[in-house]
């Protein structure tokens, strides 16, 4: 994976604390048994939109291991199925803390026109482990969850209503809930957004009936969506699937 890192000269490390995010139903074994831990790590959110025609090259070169990065296999790339404008999120792993040198990171000229647009943010999150057990990424999962959804959101505070916010997406799952795998991120530096969600589901049918238990609350003044319009000045959320690893 290919990050691009603006010009800056920026170190960053975090020990703060983390919650694995709340989605909208029944609480699964996995979903549930998410552990709790420091947000410890540091993390690239690299969002990208692909020039046109190139979408699938952009694809390949993002799903290739940066051989320079702190951990070439810590990454997971998720791609747009419905939703925000992006094309691709790649979410990489950085350690314990991020060093942006003045030289950057030079793009190979055979690459430099296959995006569009994209941003990046450096957030904290959970540890590799929690992190990639969540997104069905780790060892013992990889091979089985390839048909999972995920739904990336991202969310900015009303004036005022930052713990409020951060307090509700880090809620335990719910009553209805299908999610198998919930992740919570904070931002440090880069967009202008505050918490990154990213929740994922086992199957399209899974999260078909997730969204049908959470408009079943919802009708009844029950669940999130209207706790977050209390809370929240602006969200999106974005179903994706994976494309690497």
């Amino acid at each position: 994976m290919k990050s691009m890192f603006s010009i800056l000269a920026v170190a960053l490390i975090i020990a703060a604390p983390v919650t694995f995010v709340r989605a909208q139903g029944s609480p699964s074994p996995a979903a549930s048994a998410a552990p709790s831990s420091a947000r410890t790590d540091v993390y690239h959110v690299h969002f990208t939109k692909a020039a046109l025609g190139k979408s699938t090259q952009l694809a390949d070169w993002l799903k290739t291991p940066d051989p320079k990065a702190p951990v070439p296999s810590h990454f997971v790339v998720l791609r747009h199925q419905d939703g925000d404008a992006w094309d691709y999120v790649v979410i990489e792993h950085l350690g314990v803390k991020a060093a942006v040198e003045a030289a950057g990171t030079a793009v190979p000229p055979d690459k430099r026109d296959l995006s569009d647009w994209h941003n990046d943010t450096f957030v904290n999150g959970p540890a590799w482990a929690d992190f990639a057990r969540a997104m069905g990424i780790d060892d013992e999962s990889k091979s089985k969850s390839g048909g999972s959804v995920y739904v990336v959101s991202v969310y900015r505070p009303a004036p005022g209503h930052r713990d409020q916010l951060e307090k509700m997406l880090g809620e335990p799952p719910q009553s209805g809930d299908t999610s198998v795998g919930n992740v919570l991120m904070q931002h440090l530096e880069g967009s202008p957004w505050t918490f990154l969600t990213v929740v994922r589901y086992k199957s399209w049918p899974d999260f078909a009936t997730n969204e049908a238990n959470s408009v079943a609350q919802t009708s009844k003044g029950q669940g999130g969506w209207s706790t977050l319009r209390d809370h929240a000045a602006f969200h999106n959320d974005t179903l994706a699937d994976r494309i690497a690893p």
